[in-house]
């Protein structure tokens, strides 16, 4: 079991990897909801996303020895460019297998953060099976993007970040993907929140954490037509744990009610964010008679966006 100085040491280890990134607010957001809301923007966090944070901490964890051998994961998105960049300010090789239909610009990032770019199939098992092929060739150890203890406190580090700016918030939102990020935010809430609950958000299309809840078990999606395509992954046997045992809601939003929350983060609070980040964001507004006059802190998680695909 972890405790709350095992987050205070990942904090520690990782600071001089990571950017701690601003909290911005918007008196007019803020006019629309009934309540104070304040943004953990880690759209602004190197390689644009949370998952730095996480992918830092995995890897100073390693021995030596593994150093050497380097690192490997699978990842269509942000957790690849993450481990690449973060292998890169470490001095660590990343094999980084990507599947064959990820975007050109995700490509490009991991090669520009000098990770070893292998592409396969695009399906989870043929992921899986190249992930491992390499492990066996290589002797680089896999680090999941979500369901890794060591990735989760990293994670944690923003909500953190969050509390020791505003310590007395009544509630933190975040999206729901693979996990790391919820079950990261609730232990930070735990240890450095005063009475903070943590409450989930996914997209309709995508809600297998809101079924797991209700389940107790780790259920799959049935589709992932979304256009929040960070949240389409699945949580982990690490991860679901953490949120059964802290995490008592879920709420589920709309395409088009995350589309019109994202035009509103790029129209009021002025920043680039990702459709994935605008879903806690929708699902405050969606439900905002039970926060009227609560204080919120909102993770913004990412702005790895293709602006030639906006949809609005």
């Amino acid at each position: 079991m972890t405790n709350k100085n095992d987050l205070i040491k990942c904090h520690d280890r990782i600071k001089p990897f990571i950017h701690n990134t601003p909290v911005l607010t918007s008196s007019s957001i803020n006019k629309m909801i009934g309540a104070n809301l304040f943004f953990k923007c880690d759209n602004f966090q190197k390689m644009g996303a949370f998952k730095m944070r996480g992918a830092a901490n995995a890897i100073l964890q390693l021995s030596e020895d593994q150093k050497k051998r380097g690192v490997v994961t699978h990842s269509s998105g942000n957790f690849a460019q993450a481990l690449s960049l973060a292998a890169n300010s470490i001095g660590v090789k990343a094999y980084i297998i990507m599947p064959s239909n990820a975007t050109e610009i995700k490509k490009l990032a991991v090669k520009g953060y000098m990770g070893e770019l292998i592409e396969c199939e695009p399906t989870l098992s043929a992921r899986e099976k190249k992930s491992k092929e390499i492990q066996k060739s290589t002797g680089a150890t896999f680090i999941h993007p979500s369901n890794d203890l060591e990735v989760i406190l990293g994670q944690g580090t923003a909500c953190k970040e969050l509390l020791e700016k505003h310590s007395d918030l009544d509630y933190i939102f975040t999206p729901v993907g693979g996990g790391g990020l919820i079950a990261g935010s609730a232990l930070a809430a735990k240890y450095f929140g005063s009475n903070c609950t943590v409450i989930g958000s996914e997209p309709f299309e995508v809600d297998d954490a809101y079924q797991s809840l209700i389940s107790g078990k780790i259920e799959k999606n049935n589709s992932t037509n979304t256009i929040a395509d960070g949240l389409k992954t699945e949580l982990g046997d690490i991860n679901f744990p953490i949120i059964k045992k802290e995490i008592n809601e879920i709420i589920r939003v709309t395409e088009i009610e995350i589309i019109e929350s994202m035009k509103i983060i790029w129209e009021r609070l002025k920043i680039v964010c990702e459709p994935s980040c605008a879903v806690p964001l929708a699902a405050i507004f969606k439900e905002k008679k039970s926060f009227q006059r609560k204080k919120i802190g909102v993770i913004i998680s990412g702005g790895n966006v293709d602006l030639s695909k906006l949809p609005f």
